[in-house]
């Protein structure tokens, strides 16, 4: 049948459907084929359990492999192949139903097809279309649903005589259709033909026998309990099945029949229950559809009002402007007469050129003297020119960003659910984020959605949601280098809360290298503290550096007392984040390698002055004039609650550019590959420092306290594992 006569075809069958001519009911959308949209054809059972017309297979498979071949070409509508694709020539046919046929493929592969019905793809395996079974059943109940749907139309005899007799069985074994005479005639009594299963007239004539698709001489006669697919007995032998658990085919039938049995009686039985939801639902839907419309009037009116205000506003605005406008245009008007009246045959000048002309002295001294007044007091007004107003209009410039932003948060009534609010403080983000919020009515919220995502100042990102029952959520598996913005609201129930404020949290530029304090190596128990976890350490000016003071008299100076971290690093990129405490009077930080720190720890304490020590670290032992591009220590200083950039050959080493104030956490990222070592401001993730390092030996985290001082490892940086706990 051709496509036009398909079509025309189905609309006749759901016209007689809508007048109720057909005996099957509610079953249509089940017998319609996904891809072609029309009745299924000789359907096929995708390994996704879906069904979709042999034909529709073919075409969707040749679109992929012309799209394939010519990606230049446009793509039609996927929805409709038959009407999208001319009929496929032979040899493309031929090529598909090859077994282990894949688009630009010389050899046998797997064959990735997309599913129109659940738009996921589905291997086909090796033998592509042919290891599919025709889904018989389906084919059936199609063949029903035409023949209620043309019930008028009647199938003829095949073998009458012109004209042909309407028929009244058809023989399943034979594939014909027979009217009473024809039947008797071809069918004898006593024959084996007689045998033959006949049925209803149809023209869908299906084998008796169901073969295999993988062994095509082969019966199937056995099921598949992990693959859910019938079998044979070569597939259990030496197939693809081999270590699969199987049934037989009876077996198999029973079960699947009861559980079909049960679940069909189920839903009759449920038939009065689905009614009245059904009734239900189409209540709420006019309740949605009314209060919907409610609720945009409601808007409406109160948009409307708040654009009442504006024009209010508006007009009050550009009413002041006008009126200060007109006023300073009035005070030019007059000062510029006034100096016109100066001009020459105008105004004073004019009247002081006739006063000239008096030759009577008495009559002229009398009046020149007032005309000199006047003449003085224009030419002093020449020299000390002021316009008589201002031409900016700075004051009348209005402000607008509160009310913007008010706008923005602009948001529908959350039925006294409280907006939650994130806390900063608590909030963290690392290779993961850990976000807290609090909510001023927690009791009243069921649960809370977090959302977030990455911001990109190319594309528009979309918000990712997490569903939450507590207040707080670890986001795991973030970018590194990246600026993620977070937001969360409340439920009850159906109702939603506005979002909170967006959080803007930066990610670190490499993932995070955990380690702690080591207590072993150059770990000085006199003047240094270290807790019981590894995580702080404190250095405290007491009793040890009264003891020092006759040293001091002398002209030596207290030394650095150093503490590293008790992992190194050989490879890769690292990032460790730490606080130090507001109170520190001298603390460095950096990187330090092996053979520098058995240099350092291994030479005499209160002996010199790290000053003048070229290699002691003090500002990466660059104070004067040391600008060795690579070295193998970088420490940079902080103290007094300012953090000290060191001296550069390429910036400016003047104090007020050098002295920053100390960040509330300072991280420090590790390029070990390419050498190099930067310092962060945590806060805003801003790189503070930068320097070149010899990277030849092991680097590993290095400290060094002076005076009082405190430093506290972050959360992450102690943990001993790459990664968030969940009870953190």
């Amino acid at each position: 049948m051709s496509e036009s006569g398909e079509m025309s075809e189905f609309g006749y069958i759901m016209e007689l459907l809508a007048k109720g001519k057909v005996t099957i009911k509610n079953i249509e959308r089940e017998l319609i084929c996904p891809a072609c949209k029309e009745l299924f054809t000789h359907p096929l059972i995708l390994p996704c359990q879906h069904s979709i017309c042999h034909k529709c297979v073919k075409e969707l498979l040749l679109t992929l492999d012309d799209s394939f071949n010519d990606v230049g070409s446009d793509n039609s509508n996927q929805s409709s192949p038959r009407l999208r694709l001319p009929s496929p020539s032979m040899d493309k046919i031929d090529r598909i139903n090859r077994p282990g046929w894949k688009r630009n493929s010389l050899t046998p592969r797997t064959t990735i097809f997309p599913c129109p019905g659940c738009e996921h793809d589905v291997d086909l395996g090796e033998r592509g279309i042919n290891g599919l079974f025709r889904n018989f059943t389906l084919e059936t109940i199609v063949e029903r649903y035409r023949q209620a749907a043309r019930a008028a139309t009647a199938i003829m005899c095949d073998l009458c005589k012109p004209p042909p007799q309407e028929s009244t069985k058809s023989c399943m074994d034979c594939s014909a259709s027979y009217c009473n005479e024809c039947f008797k005639i071809h069918h004898p009594w006593g024959t084996i033909k007689a045998q033959h299963e006949y049925v209803g007239p149809t023209t869908n004539f299906r084998p008796k026998i169901l073969m295999c698709p993988e062994h095509e001489t082969e019966r199937i006669n056995m099921y598949c309990e992990l693959c859910r697919r019938p079998v044979c007995h070569l597939c259990k032998l030496g197939g693809n099945h081999a270590n699969h658990r199987v049934t037989t085919m009876s077996s198999a039938y029973k079960t699947l029949k009861e559980k079909l049995s049960k679940d069909i009686d189920y839903l009759i039985g449920k038939e009065s229950q689905v009614k009245s939801q059904i009734s239900e639902l189409n209540l709420l839907m006019k309740e949605t559809e009314c209060n919907g419309e409610r609720a945009k009037e409601e808007a409406i009116t109160h948009f409307e009002k708040l654009f009442e205000v504006l024009e209010e506003r508006k007009s009050s605005v550009l009413k002041a402007i006008d009126s200060s406008k007109k006023l300073r245009l009035d005070k030019f008007q007059t000062q510029m007469e006034e100096y016109q009246g100066l001009l020459e045959n105008n105004g004073l000048v004019g009247y002081a050129q006739e006063v000239l002309k008096e030759t009577d002295q008495s009559c002229f001294v009398q009046t020149a003297k007032q005309l000199h007044l006047r003449i003085q007091k224009a030419t002093e007004s020449l020299k000390s020119f002021r316009p008589a107003a201002q031409t900016s209009f700075e004051d009348y410039v209005v402000n607008t960003s509160k009310q913007t932003e008010l706008l923005g948060e602009l948001s529908f009534f959350s039925s006294g659910i409280d907006v939650p609010e994130i806390n900063e403080e608590q909030s963290k983000v690392y290779n993961n984020a850990l976000i807290n919020w609090h909510h001023p009515e927690k009791d009243k919220a069921d649960s809370y959605v977090l959302e977030y995502r990455k911001i990109n100042r190319d594309d528009e990102m979309s918000w990712n949601e997490i569903e939450v029952c507590g207040t707080s959520k670890i986001i795991q598996d973030l970018e590194n280098s990246s600026t993620y913005a977070f937001r969360v609201r409340a439920y009850k129930g159906s109702i939603c809360s506005p979002c909170s404020r967006e959080l803007i949290l930066h990610t670190p530029p490499a993932p995070v290298f955990s380690f702690l304090f080591d207590e072993k190596c150059g770990y000085n128990n006199e003047h240094l503290l270290l807790n019981l976890k590894r995580d702080r350490v404190e250095s405290r000016a007491g009793f040890n550096l009264l003891l020092a003071a006759e040293r001091i008299q002398v002209g030596y100076y207290t030394s650095l007392d150093y503490i590293i971290g008790d992992t190194g690093i050989t490879k890769g990129k690292h990032f460790w984040a730490f606080r130090v405490e507001p109170y520190s009077y001298l603390v460095k930080v950096g990187v330090a390698s092996s053979d520098k720190l058995q240099e350092w720890l291994r030479s005499p304490r209160d002996a010199v002055s790290p000053r003048y020590e070229q290699d002691s670290g003090h500002d990466s032992g660059s104070e004067d004039a040391c600008f060795d591009s690579s070295q193998p220590f970088t420490l940079v200083t902080i103290g007094m609650k300012k953090f000290f950039i060191p001296k550069s050959p390429t910036s400016s080493n003047e104090p007020e550019n050098r002295v920053l104030p100390m960040p509330t956490s300072i991280g420090i990222f590790l390029d070990y590959d390419k050498g190099k070592v930067n310092f962060y401001d945590m806060d805003q993730m801003k790189c503070l420092y930068e320097r070149q390092v010899d990277c030849s030996h092991t680097l590993y985290p290095a400290f060094a306290l002076m005076g009082s001082g405190g430093i506290q490892l972050e959360e992450p940086i102690t943990a001993k594992y790459l990664e968030y706990q969940e009870d953190m």
